[in-house]
């Protein structure tokens, strides 16, 4: 891994709470992510499933956590099982995690092989009546490949039919959305590097440029800063390009009065950063696209402050709607009629602007968290509204990442990346 070894006590308190709102005589299972084949012996990189990671902090592969608060045994009550390392793996792989070093990077005393663990799950289960299976509820999940996980509760179910079942996902989508100072923290310093990208991208843009070329020099910023790379495939859309909301071709050459949006985040130790930018590609903006940016930003600063705790997520996008419409009247876009006859299932409003104004932000770019019960402090958001205009070539985006505070105002984590329309006039003309 690239990044520094997080304290463990970060995974003390997940386990903590997690365990806190388990079930009598109960056990907990999970498992780290497959690694995916391509072709022939190919592979995607290595990717640790983000629960066990949240609980254990091991970001390896053939990894496995058993929570089992009521074992007889204490010892029993934590224990990682992890892949066992030999000097061929060392040679060929490298280094895989000895039973001290997983215990130093989870604060987990009971280490075992992974070899035993159906033999020690198997004694364990005759003391439990309940196994917590961890499904993917994501409200955005989109999987169709058998995972581990699932593999592994297929099994479980045939072997063990006579226990109970409960699911994992509704207590990890209540804890992972209240972050912890030191994953706040984490996800400042993807931010941090996020800006340098930014900054670096200033100084580089130019028309004639292609859209892979920033690509490459975000992600040089991102490695040599100890960065993975990007926490989601980057967007870097030119011209006309910013109107397809999920554009990653990047491929097109960035021309003289176009404007670039750019949607970009670095990862830091697998926590993500969410960043969107909208900037000339010759340096100076129109008057129009001055006045669409403008617009684009006040309702970002707007909603930003709506993020309090007690807001709800679903009534919040409602306001910034009302924010936006104003907006799109001021610059023409709708006039009163388009108002009054709009399809209260689909406002006006959106024809210009159809996503959604935030989701949560942490070890996913969209992260698990509660979204129908109202807001909390500590809880990190994206604030991304945008204007969207095909038919004069311009679609404006922006966004930042913020922590939701118990008083006041909202903190932005990437407050010292430019976005006033002067300063990044400024620093791509200096």
């Amino acid at each position: 891994m690239k990044y520094d070894q997080i304290n463990n006590e970060l995974f003390k308190k997940n386990r903590a709470k997690f365990t806190a709102q388990m079930k009598p005589k109960s056990i907990a299972i999970f498992n780290s992510n497959d690694i995916y084949p391509i072709s022939a012996d190919s592979t995607m990189p290595f990717q640790q499933h983000r629960d066990i990671l949240y609980l254990s902090g091991v970001d390896q592969e053939e990894s496995i956590l058993l929570l089992f608060p009521d074992a007889i045994d204490k010892k029993n009550r934590e224990i990682l099982f992890v892949r066992e390392t030999n000097e061929h793996i060392a040679i060929w792989e490298g280094a895989k995690l000895d039973k001290e070093q997983a215990t130093a990077v989870s604060g987990i005393e009971t280490v075992h092989w992974l070899t035993e663990f159906d033999k020690v799950f198997f004694s364990l289960m005759t003391e439990s009546e309940i196994i917590y299976f961890n499904t993917n509820e994501h409200y955005r999940q989109s999987v169709e490949t058998q995972t581990r996980e699932d593999r592994f509760i297929l099994k479980c179910k045939r072997d063990f039919p006579g226990h109970q079942v409960a699911k994992s996902n509704p207590i990890l989508q209540q804890i992972r959305g209240v972050k912890e100072q030191e994953e706040i923290a984490l996800i400042q310093h993807a931010c941090d590097i996020t800006e340098k990208g930014f900054r670096r991208i200033l100084k580089f843009l130019k028309p004639g440029v292609w859209e892979y070329e920033l690509e490459a020099e975000y992600l040089h910023e991102f490695i040599r800063n100890r960065s993975k790379g990007f926490a989601y495939t980057p967007i870097l859309a030119s011209g006309n390009n910013a109107n397809v909301l999920h554009y990653i071709e990047n491929n097109n050459q960035c021309k003289d009065g176009d404007l670039i949006l750019m949607d970009v985040g670095a990862e830091y130790a697998n926590y993500a950063s969410d960043m969107t930018r909208s900037i000339p590609v010759n340096g100076k903006f129109t008057k129009r696209q001055r006045q669409v940016y403008e617009s684009v930003l006040r309702v970002k600063n707007e909603a930003t402050n709506m993020l309090v705790p007690g807001t709800d997520w679903a009534e919040y996008h409602v306001e910034v709607g009302k924010l936006m419409t104003s907006e799109l009247l001021g610059l023409g876009l709708l006039d009163k009629e388009d108002v009054q006859k709009e399809n209260k299932d689909w406002p006006a409003y959106k024809k210009y602007f159809m996503h959604g104004t935030s989701h949560h932000m942490g070890l996913d770019t969209h992260d698990y968290g509660a979204l129908k019960t109202p807001m909390k402090s500590n809880m990190v958001f994206t604030v991304e509204p945008g204007i969207y205009i095909p038919d004069e070539k311009m679609g404006i985006r922006l966004e930042d990442d913020v922590v939701i505070m118990e008083k006041g105002a909202p903190f932005n984590l990437m407050r010292n990346i430019p976005i006033e329309i002067d300063e990044i006039e400024d620093l791509m003309n200096s």
